[in-house]
């Protein structure tokens, strides 16, 4: 005779069990159902809120935005498993009282901004106060650097914040800078310095020498940014990677990022940087800040600077791959000022950048007609073919300093050119030789021609 299956022996065992003893057979019953439901609740705890996943929604609570200026949606965090995919997050926001997309207002005032963010099957939410407020002014330097090489040295006045971007073009332009930057500062204290590369003509002055006491000798700094990569192996180098060290370690550098912690917000960097009401400064990315080249310029440090709806762009000196990357990697947008990229060289200042950012003023750091570099008159800076590229966005061209026959070498174009814009919406261009644009001057009749378009 056949065996009867053992489902059946299970139900007969269970009814035996009920009719015995009915009560501990409802509690076994109910131990089982509760095991079951914990374990297909365990199940999908599991599969739906995995504790190995974590997506975390960061942000300032409180951002100022200039009256009458467009209000950007941008300055949260949104990562997954550690991995920053804020450009991945679908974003719904809500500006109280105000537009969606921009401040209409003309007066101070404070509005609440909330945020919904959406990624996969995760949300979060953030809210933030905009304070809308008069924009600070903001002066931006480019100097003339005390001998006849081509250098680098921007210093910025924004609201209060103290700002130097390198210090070219020898060891001895240090007092010059110094003297320069203490008609702004008088404090000791410089909040950001940023050394874009390697190269002496933009970090020399950082040295300094035993006559001209170096940069980072002569103040205190808050927070200094500088370049990700190098091949450089100079004396000057050298020392300023011994100085800058030592004033880490004494304390006189408070923090120290290089252009790719800023990216990657690592070491406690951050890519924006608030200088003032309504001035920000963003470190923009490049893939040289990652990968090696041959080329010491393309692993220069860029910034993008914002007072209100202005935008001014720096990029060291950037060349064309370079300033490919740039454009491949950040929205950039147009621009009312921009360093000239690599004191006007031929093989920087492509179209492939200016088409994007279409700047109405140009200022060039560079000592024009200067066979330093080359000895093929039209490649000097500032070079023939950088100035027709240029010429498609604007006439505003200015240059520091000119060539001459003295003993100096070297006398003032424009000498120090001062960028100043009030309330981040009219500025102006005034140089403290001269404010004649450069295909007025007399050494661009003699040696350059604007193109016709």
């Amino acid at each position: 005779m056949a065996k009867k299956s053992s489902s059946k022996k299970v139900i007969k065992t269970a009814t035996k069990m009920a009719k015995k003893n009915p009560a501990g057979f409802a509690i076994l019953i109910v131990v089982v159902i509760l095991l079951v439901a914990a374990g297909v609740g365990g199940y999908f705890a599991y599969k739906y809120f995995n504790p190995d996943v974590v997506f975390a929604l960061k942000g300032k609570n409180k951002v100022s935005v200039a009256i009458g200026s467009t209000y950007k949606d941008k300055g949260y965090t949104a990562t997954y498993n550690g991995k920053d995919i804020s450009n991945e997050v679908q974003v719904s926001y809500y500006l109280e009282s105000a537009k969606q997309d921009a401040i209409t207002t003309d007066i101070e005032k404070t509005y609440t901004v909330k945020y919904e963010l959406n990624y996969e099957k995760y949300s979060g939410n953030l809210e933030r106060k905009v304070v809308v407020t008069e924009v600070e002014e903001m002066d931006i330097n480019f100097l003339e650097l005390g001998n006849k090489y081509t250098g680098d040295s921007t210093f910025i006045k924004a609201g209060d914040t103290d700002i130097l971007i390198d210090a070219g073009s020898r060891q001895n332009s240090a007092t010059t800078i110094s003297n320069f930057i203490n008609t702004y500062c008088d404090d000791g204290v410089l909040e950001y310095v940023i050394a874009t590369h390697a190269h002496q003509d933009h970090i020399a002055g950082f040295v300094g020498s035993n006559a001209d006491q170096g940069i980072f000798k002569r103040y205190k700094i808050d927070t200094l940014i500088d370049f990700s990569l190098t091949n450089a192996d100079s004396s000057i180098y050298k020392n300023y990677v011994s100085l800058r060290d030592e004033k880490i370690a004494s304390g006189d550098i408070a923090h120290h990022y290089t252009a790719n912690d800023c990216i990657q917000g690592t070491n406690g960097a951050s890519k924006e940087f608030e200088l003032g009401a309504g001035i920000t400064m963003t470190i923009l990315d490049q893939k040289f800040y990652r990968e090696k080249t041959s080329d010491e310029n393309d692993y220069s440090v860029c910034a993008l600077f914002t007072q209100g709806d202005n935008n001014y762009l720096f990029t060291g000196d950037l060349e064309k791959d370079g300033e490919a990357s740039l454009v491949a990697l950040n929205e950039l947008p147009e621009v009312e000022l921009f360093k000239g990229g690599h004191h006007g060289s031929y093989t920087a200042n492509t179209d492939t950048l200016l088409s994007v950012i279409k700047p109405k003023t140009v200022c060039i750091c560079c000592c024009a007609g200067s066979d330093e570099y080359t000895k093929t008159p039209a490649n000097m800076f500032p070079a023939q073919d950088a100035v027709n590229r240029i010429a498609k966005y604007t006439d505003q061209v200015f240059v520091t300093t000119v060539v001459s026959d003295d003993e100096k070498g070297y006398k003032s174009l424009n000498g120090n050119i001062l960028f100043r814009s009030e309330k981040g919406q009219a500025y102006t261009v005034t140089g403290s030789n001269n404010s004649v644009i450069l295909k007025e001057t007399d050494w661009f009749k003699n040696n350059r021609t604007w193109p016709i378009y």
